[in-house]
């Protein structure tokens, strides 16, 4: 996935490669993708966390690798992105209003979630989330 931007005070553009799906995060593009990891997680006993972006979005390409990262420090957690402009009618469904939005799954039901592209906060919420579990 590639964005473009301005850079500088003249009108150049730059593509600038950022990858929503690095690290052990699936990018999910159809319904059928996101229903299969969810049903995989289920399985598993895994908790999901899915990050509702845009490739276009600053705060989006900013957090990616950050979420990227996170996906191979908490292996507990099944890490997903969804492209709300891929999937605009499913994210719909979920009243995605803003991106990024972060939300977190288990056995199919909402936890949680989180909107905005703070790191720090983000990280937060996935120890809040873990350690709500881990009382359960």
């Amino acid at each position: 996935m590639f964005f473009a931007f301005q850079s500088g005070d003249d009108d150049s553009v730059e593509e600038q490669p950022v990858n929503f799906a690095d690290g052990k995060v699936h990018l999910i593009t159809t319904k059928a993708d996101w229903d299969r990891q969810l049903a995989d997680a289920n399985k598993q006993g895994k908790t999901v966390l899915v990050n509702f972006s845009v490739s276009w979005c600053k705060p989006c390409r900013t957090i990616a690798p950050h979420f990227c990262e996170l996906s191979v420090k908490y292996p507990s957690l099944v890490f997903l992105t969804v492209d709300v402009d891929e999937l605009p009618e499913f994210s719909s469904s979920l009243e995605i209003k803003a991106t990024p939005t972060f939300f977190f799954f288990k056995d199919g039901e909402q936890l949680d979630k989180l909107v905005g592209a703070n790191r720090s906060d983000l990280g937060k919420k996935i120890t809040e989330v873990l350690n709500q579990l881990s009382k359960n």
